[in-house]
């Protein structure tokens, strides 16, 4: 597994490499002192996990994870300041470390790296959902036997996740990857970060800032794509 190390302050990228010397499983790609060149870094080295601070020069953490293409990699935040926490969760973090960082802590935050990982490819194996697959939905009392098809479009929320479908929002415990792990990238696309659109739905396009597309879905839904994505998408749609 391929970790980046995103921290303004050299020692704590030291210290932090030093940590995970004993965890083997774990190779440091490399290491970025600002939002910056933590970008270029992941371009050039495809991270499957960020080890991000909060307070950088420049963007923050939060920022820079605003600007990274999707698919995002897996983001444990390590940080001296513990009122950043519950933001961090909703940004899908898997952990939260408080500087310095405790060696258990460090391994049990790689234990549930390791757990996403493997719930990861058990979805993988189960195979991906066609069209016209029926899937169970169910929120508190409420449940739902939902065709494929008619789920437009999928939003992150944190860990969670809330999707969309005649006239329903139920919020799943379900990470928006691990989801989009189960559907078929030929009906549905990863729009941004946060938002994975079923095509079949698409009902309009529109130039956007900077290069990027907002599409506009049947129903009324709106979801910016970025000028990466946008350019995915086109060629997705093209003839």
């Amino acid at each position: 597994m391929k970790a980046l190390l995103i921290d303004d302050e050299r020692l704590a990228r030291n210290e932090l490499r030093r940590l995970l010397a004993a965890h083997k499983h774990v190779q440091v790609a490399g290491e970025a002192a600002d939002a910056t060149e933590a970008l270029a870094r992941i371009d050039e080295t495809r991270p499957d996990l960020l080890f991000l601070d909060v307070q950088m020069p420049g963007d923050d953490g939060f920022a820079l994870l605003e600007k990274i293409e999707p698919p995002l990699p897996l983001v444990i935040f390590t940080t001296a300041y513990d009122e950043f926490a519950v933001k961090a969760f909703q940004f899908n973090a898997l952990d939260y470390l408080l500087k310095p960082v405790d060696p258990a802590r460090l391994a049990a935050a790689l234990d549930k790296v390791e757990l996403r990982v493997a719930e990861n490819k058990a979805a993988q194996s189960r195979g991906r959902l066609s069209a016209e697959d029926k899937v169970f939905v169910r929120e508190g009392d409420r449940c739902w036997f939902v065709p494929v098809k008619n789920i437009r479009l999928l939003v992150s929320e944190g860990n969670y996740t809330r999707i969309h479908f005649d006239g329903e929002k139920p919020q799943l415990f379900r990470s928006l990857t691990a989801m989009e792990e189960r559907l078929d990238p030929k009906q549905f696309f990863r729009a941004n970060r946060k938002e994975v659109i079923n095509l079949a739905w698409v009902e309009g396009i529109e130039p956007w800032f900077s290069g990027g597309l907002l599409v506009k879905l049947k129903g009324g839904a709106k979801v910016e794509l970025s000028r990466r994505q946008a350019q995915d998408f086109r060629e997705r749609m093209s003839l």
